[in-house]
Formats: C-alpha cells, structure tokens, sequence
C-alpha cells in the first residue's frame, strides 16, 4: 500500500500503521515494490491495517513510439524482457484469444496495437463485480464476459503478450470524478491498469479507456496480480474471518 515514486508520480510521505500496534519494517522487493512487512502473535479479534500517503501524480500518460515489431522480436529484447513476456496462471494462454491479437496486431504499429487490444477488451467484456475473484484467470474472465478491473488489465496483458510486446500489470488506486474539488475526500477505488513498452514503458487504463493520467496513484508492476497484491500473509485462528477494504481520496491541489 505504499506508492511508488519514479516518473510518474512522487510520494511526498507514506506510512503504514496497525491495530493493534506492531513492529514492522521495510524493504523493497524484486519487482521494485515498496513493502511493509509485520507480524502479530497477540491474540486479537480484528486487525487495522491503515495506509495514508501524499502523493503528486502526473500528466496523462502518452503512447510511446519508438520500436518496430522487428526489434521486439530481436533476441535482446526478448531476453531483456523476458518476464513481461511470459504467461502464467492469471495471464492464460487460450486459442481464441490468441487468435484475436493476431487480428488486432495485422497492419498496425506496435503502440497503435496496444491501444486496439485495451479497446477490443473494453467493448467486449461488461463491467460487473462479483461475477470473478481474485483467482480468476483471464481465460476464464474471457469465458464468462464478465469481470472487473484485475480482469481488463489481465485480458489485455494476454493479448500484448501473444502479440510479442513486454507488459505489466499495474495495481493502484483511482480518483473516480476528474471534477473533484480540492480539498474534497470522496471514496475512490482499488484499481488496475496496464503498462506496455514499445520504445519506453507508457501507461493505459483498459477498463475506463483511457490514458493513465493525475487520477491514477500507482502502488505496483509485475506480471500479474499475484506480484502486486496489496495485502497478503498467513493467518491462524477461527473460522469467522472476513476482510473489507476501504478508500479515502482527498485531492489536495
């Protein structure tokens, strides 16, 4: 839960607290995400994990167009992006979507095809919670019709990736009114995008349309969102166990 600063965005001040307290520490891991790790052995009946941060966000993000599909497949980029390349359990292979980003990558420019896949996924799927889990594999979203922003994000990496064009899934938050007055604190959203490099990485939102921009807080990439899950770890006790996620954004300028 704690933003990443780089290019897109710089985190003016994070933290992570716990109720009850714990000893926690920091450290950042292979995919560059800054984690928050603890751990509590005092019995307790519900635990609090609270993240709040100050963020400056960015301009809208625009498609880079700087590569040919000759040198996305030259053996160096491959190599280099090998990761960003590769399927896996949440970002399936399956015949029918392959044969789409064949249709979708014929005569067009690496970064146009990126755009024609987050478009192709948005017209096709319907935006319904509920209806997949966090399990859900982008197959299985496929098949269904159904699903909600993990869903978009992991559907589109299946077709940049059949396509040959490094990757990632990318797990923040979004301000859902660009009207938003300063000052104002209105419920925004656990969210989910991509990132794709055709000459440099450049973000787009499939589920929304639209280009990453000042309304997107970035938390974490990697290759899917079993890299980048905001909260994970081992629990032990009784049955009766539920969890509820909140999001507060204030815009501040």
């Amino acid at each position: 839960m704690t933003p990443r600063s780089d290019a897109h965005q710089n985190a003016v001040v994070s933290r992570v607290e716990t109720v009850p307290a714990t000893r926690a520490y920091r450290y950042e891991d292979y995919w560059g995400t800054q984690v928050t790790a603890f751990d509590l052995h005092a019995p307790h009946t519900e635990l609090l994990v609270t993240g709040t941060s100050v963020v400056e966000t960015g301009e809208d993000s625009e498609p880079v167009r700087e590569t040919t599909w000759a040198e996305l497949a030259s053996e160096p980029i491959r190599d280099r992006y090998t990761e960003m390349l590769e399927f896996t359990e949440y970002v399936s292979r399956d015949p029918e979507l392959a044969k789409l980003a064949k249709a979708l990558k014929k005569g067009k420019e690496p970064a146009d095809a990126v755009l024609a896949a987050c478009d192709q996924v948005r017209e096709v799927m319907t935006y319904q919670a509920g209806t997949t889990g966090v399990h859900t594999s982008a197959a299985e979203a496929w098949q269904a019709g159904k699903g909600v922003c993990q869903d978009y994000a992991h559907l589109t990496l299946v077709l940049l990736r059949e396509m040959g064009i490094p990757s990632r899934y990318v797990s923040g938050y979004l301000l859902p009114r660009k009207e938003t007055a300063v000052g104002e604190t209105v419920s925004g959203e656990s969210h989910a995008w991509i990132e794709a490099r055709t000459g440099g990485w450049w973000g787009y939102d499939p589920t929304n349309g639209i280009p990453t921009g000042e309304r997107h807080v970035w938390l974490g990439v990697g290759r899917d969102y079993g890299d980048v899950s905001p909260l994970k770890g081992i629990y032990s006790g009784g049955n009766a166990e539920a969890l509820d996620v909140t999001v507060k954004m204030t815009r501040l300028a």
